[in-house]
């Protein structure tokens, strides 16, 4: 590669719900021209087609045998993120409180856990230019190998009004007793738990606008493409 062209560079970004997460990988992955990947939409979709096709969400067992079947595909343009599950658009029902409740369920199935790693280490493999992959276990799980890791924090208080902004009509204390009961499941779960890398930047979120967090990784992605 010329060393005009940038090197391309795959950045994982974790951390709990309401820490601005998306937001922040999209803005900076069409900022920097990177793709993106929303792998809390590929758990999402898989338990949609879960509801869907009336497996019992409270069965692992049931959950494990049907994990390989949905063919889900993510588009990776940050302008325009897509989901498709067996070539069906699923970005608007893979949000709804239904979906959302059961999720966490779903995601603690370990063959429902590989299929979608696997899925996730395939799309940023084929990256071209590099990958801006946000979740729960990128950095420690998925893409242990990432140019660069960030973990984004934020008090309970600060995430559950952000998502209680989200969520129209929900009140701020339920969606921060659900933020809180959904953080206790992902970080005890068994395999791949919501867990900071060793070798993450952490971010606190709480006080910053959320053009102040995409500046700050922004900056930290520079730093890390300059100095590969």
């Amino acid at each position: 590669m010329e060393n005009g062209a940038a090197q391309p560079v795959i950045v994982a970004i974790d951390g709990p719900s309401g820490t601005g997460k998306s937001s922040t990988s999209k803005a900076v992955a069409a900022q920097l021209g990177l793709s993106y990947l929303d792998t809390g939409a590929q758990y999402r979709a898989i338990t949609w087609w879960m509801v869907t096709n009336g497996i019992d969400i409270d069965d692992p067992t049931a959950i494990a045998a049907v994990a390989g079947k949905p063919d889900i595909v993510s588009g990776t343009d940050p302008a325009n993120p897509t989901i498709t599950v067996d070539g069906t658009d699923v970005a608007a029902p893979i949000r709804t409180q239904e979906i959302t409740s059961k999720v966490s369920a779903v995601s603690a199935v370990p063959e429902v856990r590989a299929r979608i790693t696997e899925l996730q280490r395939s799309v940023a493999a084929g990256a071209e230019k590099g990958i801006v992959v946000e979740g729960r276990d990128i950095g420690t799980t998925v893409l242990p190998d990432a140019d660069l890791k960030i973990f984004l924090t934020a008090s309970a208080e600060a995430r559950a009004a952000r998502r209680s902004g989200e969520l129209k009509g929900v009140d701020v204390h339920t969606t921060r007793e659900a933020l809180i009961r959904r953080d206790a499941a992902d970080c005890s779960r068994k395999t791949s738990p919501l867990a900071k890398a060793d070798d993450a930047v952490e971010v606190d979120t709480t006080e910053l606008t959320l053009a102040q967090v995409i500046e700050c990784v922004v900056t930290l992605v520079e730093e890390k493409r300059a100095a590969k």
